[in-house]
Parts: structure tokens; C-alpha cells; sequence
């Protein structure tokens, strides 16, 4: 039986779950920034976690774009 090989493609852009694991970070970092009273704090946190939810990534060169300065 001849038969081509599927097509293949990773089923989201999360690989080996790092980028999750960056996600769940910066998530946990900002519920903990505001439990303990620091609001402006968690804000630039949650800044990181909305960046990597759009799917884009961690870049130093881009920091001041990312904390929306």
C-alpha cells in the first residue's frame, strides 16, 4: 500500500511548556504582589503576563514596550 505521510504541526505555540511555565510566573508573581499590598508592582507584572498571552516573546530590548513605558 503506497500512502504519503501526513502532514504534521505543533498544536500550539507552547514548547516543552516554557512558555507556560514563564506564564504561570509572572501570573504568580503579580496574585502575590497584591496580596501583600504592592499594586503598582503587580501591575508591571501583569503587563508581562498579558505580553506572553498574545503570544509574543520575552525580548530585553523591547522591556520599556512590554511594562507599557
Amino acid at each position: 500500500m503506497n500512502q504519503r505521510a501526513g502532514k504534521t504541526y505543533k498544536a500550539s505555540g507552547m514548547d516543552n511548556g516554557f512558555a507556560m511555565k514563564q506564564l504561570q510566573f509572572f501570573k504568580a508573581c503579580k496574585q502575590q504582589l497584591e496580596a501583600a499590598g504592592y499594586e503598582d508592582a503587580a501591575f508591571y507584572f501583569e503587563q508581562c503576563e498579558d505580553w506572553l498571552r498574545e503570544g509574543k516573546s520575552l525580548d530585553a530590548g523591547k522591556a520599556a514596550s512590554i511594562l507599557g513605558l
